[in-house]
């Protein structure tokens, strides 16, 4: 019983840290990720504006021609 405690042990002590770093180091990463996606929806918004301006102009357009 004391090799397997010892292995336990072992993997507990090593492998667990570098796990914790690389989970910290995904979770930045997928917050990042997160962000430039939020500003990319911002921008299309952003961008839809003028569009939207524009037809209105033209449907008003086509209201004063009827």
């Amino acid at each position: 019983m004391g090799a397997i405690e010892d292995t336990r042990k072992v993997l507990q002590d090593f492998p667990a840290p570098e796990l914790r770093s690389i989970t910290s180091r995904l979770d930045a990463l997928e917050s990042k990720v997160d962000d430039n996606e939020r500003r990319a929806e911002r921008r299309q918004v952003i961008d839809l504006n003028p569009i939207q301006q524009r037809l209105a102009r033209l449907e008003s357009k086509e209201t004063a021609h009827q």
